[in-house]
Parts: structure tokens; C-alpha cells; sequence
């Protein structure tokens, strides 16, 4: 049993001073109010982990490469590519393992790994086919992580095009035979608390509409999440409507991969109709905004979309930066930027969607909370830095939400686990571990 006693603590959608939250193995088992200091102080204002609801952890080699000159999302997919042809399971999970790190710094205790990069340089899969999936796992482990593992059906090179090139890395050959390799990852960690074995089509130009119904099949056969990159640039939409006269979230809807169990990243470009579908079917919908801007694609309607019923998460996609404050005021200020207005997301509606409802998304229900039976995941994020100095209780979360960054989390605890302790992570010097694993694939 170990008891913590948080300064301000955010607890049932409200910050709350003497907090003390008492922990036995993985979980919350009792959370008191406006109590004295007992067990660990943790000065500041503690809230529940976050999940990072979207990730590529490989794209974190990119990080200062790709902004470089200028180009489009297309460029930055070469170079992408690139970097992905000089994986193998040694430095895939180095590279992970840094940067679940460095996510666990910023107080992420949950991520959402979308996994296509399967098989060897060659296309031929390992002797065990999900080597690069166990990889993930041992990093996420290390890290302290809990994660969920969207593995990824990836058929097509574009629209009905053959894959080509490293793409041939990201294929099982028909989604039968993709199925029967993600089965098999299912029953190795069947029963694993701490990883979920979800599944991701990875977009409409990546599928066929017919081959997705197994994808969802699956889904529903482990319980787990389903993941689907949508409408993330203008080029997309207007080649699926040229293929199948519909737009990217009609193919989802007509193959029933749509509901509260899916989740759309980044929805940049869409309409009416394909708002009241998402939202109509319960559908979350994750936005990236470092990423979504980084790679000039646009501004999701977030508010529009949660009003009509679609849960908002955050994700950080391709890594340009690793900060879910970051993403949350991002959603609001790109808002702003397209309106003219303010206030269209309040700070606790941000800090939900990177916490429980993020972690809801990934096949965690039980995370991104303080609370009784939940998992005991706190983040403590200090008041005194030069960004959040001033604070109160009244105005904690709102200086934490469109004021900190990830260099203010001071302490996290993950299931139980004190992951960092002073700023610092258990491993060591994550720079350092970044340093190395980067300079191992780009030579």
C-alpha cells in the first residue's frame, strides 16, 4: 500500500486541495478530500494520466529533419519511408523505448501505437510475425507505459495501386491472411492488463471497402479498439469519391467500421453529412494539431464534430512534438484562429480529452481518472515555473491546459509505478537514449 498526498489534485472534474489518494498494486483504492498531509507530498497539481491517443513511434526520427525546406505532406511521406526501411526489431524497440520515454516525461502513462511497419526490409515476414509488435510491447514495458497496439491492415499502395517499395514492409498479402497474424498477437497477450490489442485500417486508400468488414469482425471478436486515419488531406477525399463515389467516413459508415468502440484521426476535411455520421454512430474522433499543422493540412472542426455526439482525443501522430498540453490548447486556439472567437473548449473539457476519454478510446475505460478502482496513474505538474507561476486553485487547471508543457510534469506515477521522479525518468537520460536510437536509422 502506498499512500500519496497531492497539494491540488484534479478529481471528479474538479481541483480539489489535500488530496490524498491511497494505492494498492495497479489501482486507486481510496481518495480523500481536504485531508493533512500524510505518505508522499506531491506539491503542485496532480492530475491523471494522460493518453496519447495516436502515435507512430518511429516517426520520432523525424523530429527537425522534415522541416528542413519546403514540401508537403508528400515529401515528408519520402522521407518517412526512408527512415522506415532501415528498421529491424533491435532498433525499432530502441527507438520506441526512447520515445515512450520521453511521452512518459510529459505525463503520458497510456498510448495509442497505430503498428504497420510488420515485416522485414524485403516485405518477408520474421519467423515470428509479429516481431516487430513484441518489440513495441518490451518498449512500452520499459518505458512504464500501458499500451495499446492498433495493429494495422495495409493492403494498397493508394486506391486499388500495388504496394511498392518499403510499403511492402506494411503488408500481409490479403486481409485473411493479415487477420490471421493479428490473432495470433491477440492470444499472446490475452489476459495482459496492461496492453491492448486493438486493430487500425489504416486509411480508404490503404483498403478496399469490401476487405474492411473483417477488420471490424475483428475488432468485435477481442472486444478491442478500431483505429482509421480519415480525411486527413483534400487529395484523399477527392480520390475516394473519384473511386467509390463517397466520401472517406461513407466507405467507414457502409462497411460498418464506424461506433463508440472507433476511433477517425485527425477528420481535417469534412462535411455535414460525414459530421452527422461520426457523431450520430458515437464515433471519437482523435486530433494531432502539432501534426495536423506541422504538415500544413488544416484545422479540424473539434467542436462541431463533439457536439454532434463524437468524443474528442488527442494524439501526437508523427512526434514534431511531444507535448498533450500542447495538443489540448492547440484544439481551441486553432478554433479561435478559424472563427474569430474565443472559448469554444474550456480548459477541463481539454484535460478530459487527454485523460479518460482518451484513455476510453484505446480500450482503458478504467484510466485517466482519480478515483476508486481506476488505474493509479498521477501526474504532477508544478506550479512555481516561469509558465505557471501565479496559479490558484480557482484557475490551476486553466494555467496547466493553455500555459504549461510537458517540461513541467515533475512526477508521474503509472499503474502504480513512480516512472518520474523529479523530472527525471527511472531509465536515465532519455535525451540520450533518443540521441542513439535516432542516430542507429539515420546513419
Amino acid at each position: 500500500m502506498q499512500t500519496y498526498w497531492c497539494e491540488m489534485a484534479w478529481v471528479g472534474g474538479a481541483v480539489a486541495e489535500g488530496v490524498q489518494v491511497d494505492v494498492d498494486g495497479h489501482r486507486v483504492t481510496e481518495v480523500k478530500q481536504g485531508v493533512p498531509p500524510s505518505g508522499e507530498i506531491l506539491e503542485g497539481l496532480t492530475v491523471p494520466g494522460m493518453a496519447n491517443a495516436h502515435s507512430h513511434a518511429f516517426h520520432r526520427a523525424l523530429r527537425g529533419h522534415t522541416q528542413v525546406g519546403r514540401g508537403s505532406f508528400w515529401t515528408w511521406r519520402e522521407q518517412m519511408y526512408a527512415v522506415a526501411g532501415r528498421l529491424d526489431p533491435d532498433t525499432y524497440y530502441r527507438l520506441a523505448r526512447a520515445a515512450y520515454a520521453e511521452m512518459a516525461l510529459a505525463g503520458i502513462t497510456a498510448v495509442g501505437e497505430f503498428h504497420y511497419l510488420h515485416h522485414d526490409v524485403s516485405g518477408v515476414p520474421y519467423d515470428d510475425p509479429n516481431e516487430m509488435g513484441h518489440s513495441l510491447v518490451r518498449a512500452a514495458r520499459d518505458a512504464g507505459v500501458r499500451l495499446a497496439l492498433l495493429d494495422t491492415c495495409y493492403l494498397s499502395g493508394g486506391f486499388g495501386a500495388p504496394l511498392e517499395g518499403v510499403q511492402t514492409r506494411f503488408g500481409d498479402g490479403d486481409v485473411h491472411q493479415w487477420a490471421g497474424r493479428a490473432d495470433r498477437l491477440a492470444a499472446a497477450y490475452a489476459g495482459a492488463e496492461d496492453v491492448e490489442i486493438g486493430a487500425a485500417i489504416h486509411s480508404v486508400r490503404a483498403m478496399r471497402p469490401e476487405q474492411m468488414p473483417v477488420v471490424v469482425e475483428f475488432t468485435h471478436h477481442h472486444a478491442g479498439p478500431l483505429h482509421v486515419h480519415v480525411s486527413e488531406q483534400l487529395a484523399e477525399n477527392e480520390q475516394c469519391v473519384a473511386a467509390y463515389a463517397a466520401s472517406p467516413v461513407r466507405v467507414l459508415h457502409e462497411a460498418g467500421a464506424l461506433g463508440p468502440r472507433s476511433t477517425a484521426v485527425h477528420a481535417t476535411h469534412v462535411s455535414d453529412e460525414d459530421v452527422a455520421l461520426l457523431g450520430g454512430s458515437g464515433t471519437h474522433v482523435c486530433v494531432c494539431p502539432t501534426t495536423e499543422r506541422d504538415l500544413a493540412d488544416g484545422v479540424c472542426a473539434t467542436r462541431r464534430l463533439h457536439l454532434a455526439g463524437s468524443p474528442i482525443t488527442l494524439g501526437s501522430d508523427s512526434h514534431a512534438v511531444v507535448d498533450l498540453f500542447e495538443e489540448a490548447r492547440a484544439v481551441e486556439l486553432g478554433e479561435r484562429i478559424v472563427s474569430g472567437e474565443r472559448g469554444h473548449w474550456r480548459a477541463d473539457e481539454l484535460l478530459t480529452a487527454a485523460t479518460v476519454t482518451g484513455h476510453t478510446s484505446l480500450g482503458f475505460p478504467d484510466g485517466g481518472q482519480i478515483a476508486p478502482g481506476a488505474w493509479a496513474d498521477l501526474v504532477t505538474v508544478r506550479l512555481d515555473s516561469v509558465r505557471t507561476a501565479g496559479a490558484t486553485a480557482r484557475s490551476a487547471v486553466e494555467s496547466v491546459v493553455f500555459a504549461a508543457t510537458g517540461a513541467d510534469v515533475v512526477s508521474v506515477v503509472s499503474g502504480g509505478r513512480r516512472i518520474v521522479e523529479a523530472g527525471r525518468h527511472v531509465t536515465g537520460e532519455i535525451g540520450h537514449l533518443l540521441r542513439d536510437a535516432i542516430g542507429a536509422v539515420r546513419g
